[in-house]
């Protein structure tokens, strides 16, 4: 079976996919891929399903060796990459010979990096995904000296690469009125929506704490409130008014008032902002929120059409001068028509 060797790992690596829906009254959130574009990304560059799964990277990757002839993809988060010391594009698919060593560091842009095979990781399902969902006890971060086993791979293509979408440097998130919305104040509300926030310190695949200036945003007898059903998109308050965004691996129930619900498609950017990026909120409508998600859904499906052949830049190739760069070239002053002799 073909695999990857794990020779050096960052501290928060794990394998997702689209993660396990329908099971919040079992006690377990949906989980899955951080940014679910990046999913898409990875499945459309190497041409199979988007349910495959990847591996997932927080911040930082690490030096993995190919024991059989792989393709691989790379989305998410930038992070320097180099196939045998070599270096290789960030959003695109490449080959990876037998015994060749992917190296990947640290992330230059966004949080979450995603590593992807041909054939996807062919790890144990577990209640019907592969995604680890470590506060569930579902799986472990991957480590030194592991082998990630790979899926068999009908596919053959590499060297393409798709268009970066902007979502790693905070931005506008777009949110409607959930439950709890009615228990803010309509001049809260209209606050909390031209505040300009930044991403704090405290983040996980939980969720993302927001910190602002001035007073925090409080609902009208929040500590009545009883524990509900929570999502990932929902927007908590805590007892002194910092709103927490809630991400897909956030727990099933909660007792903190929620002002409302961030819409799926932007998950992605309040998930890569990093410490310090700039984020505030947009109230919409409902048919606006449907609107939007459909034509997300649109493009994640037009993304294999995307695809472009990558061109490498003749600075990056170290053996340049081995290439025949001549065939094919003709004089400027021979009638191309004419017939040699």
């Amino acid at each position: 079976m073909s695999a990857l060797k794990v020779l050096r790992i960052g501290p928060a690596v794990t394998i997702q996919d689209m993660g396990r829906p329908g099971l919040l009254g079992q006690g377990v959130s949906q989980g899955g891929a951080a940014d679910v574009r990046a999913l898409a990304e990875g499945a459309a560059l190497l041409a199979q399903p988007v349910t495959h799964a990847a591996l997932e990277m927080a911040g930082m990757g690490g030096d993995f060796q190919a024991t059989a002839p792989l393709r691989i993809a790379l989305t998410g988060a930038v992070m320097s990459a180099s196939i045998d010391g070599e270096p290789v594009s960030w959003n695109a698919s490449h080959p990876l010979g037998v015994g060749q060593t992917l190296s990947i560091g640290a992330a230059r842009r966004g949080v979450y990096g995603y590593l992807h095979l041909g054939g996807g990781i062919n790890s144990p399902v577990l209640l019907g995904a592969r995604a680890v969902h470590q506060s569930a006890g579902l799986g472990h971060a991957i480590l030194a000296g592991d082998e990630i086993p790979v899926g068999p791979d009908s596919g053959s293509e590499t060297g393409l690469v798709l268009a970066v979408t902007p979502r790693f440097d905070g931005g506008e998130l777009r949110i409607v009125e959930s439950f709890q919305s009615a228990l803010f104040s309509q001049a809260i509300r209209d606050r909390f929506a031209g505040t300009v926030f930044q991403r704090g310190s405290r983040a996980n695949r939980m969720g993302v704490e927001l910190v602002s200036e001035g007073v925090g945003f409080s609902a009208e007898g929040q500590l009545n409130i009883l524990s509900e059903v929570i999502t990932p998109g929902d927007v908590q308050m805590t007892g002194d008014g910092k709103p927490f965004v809630l991400l897909r691996e956030c727990q099933t129930t909660g007792g903190y008032p929620r002002i409302g619900t961030v819409l799926p498609c932007d998950l992605p950017r309040i998930a890569q902002a990093q410490p310090g990026a700039s984020l505030r909120f947009n109230w919409v409508t409902l048919d606006e929120a449907l609107a939007a998600e459909e034509r997300f859904e649109k493009e994640l499906k037009d993304l294999r059409r995307a695809c472009q052949p990558l061109v490498r830049d003749p600075a990056d190739i170290a053996d340049l001068l081995a290439y025949q760069l001549v065939g094919g070239v003709i004089s400027a002053k021979a009638d191309p028509f004419e017939k040699e002799s």
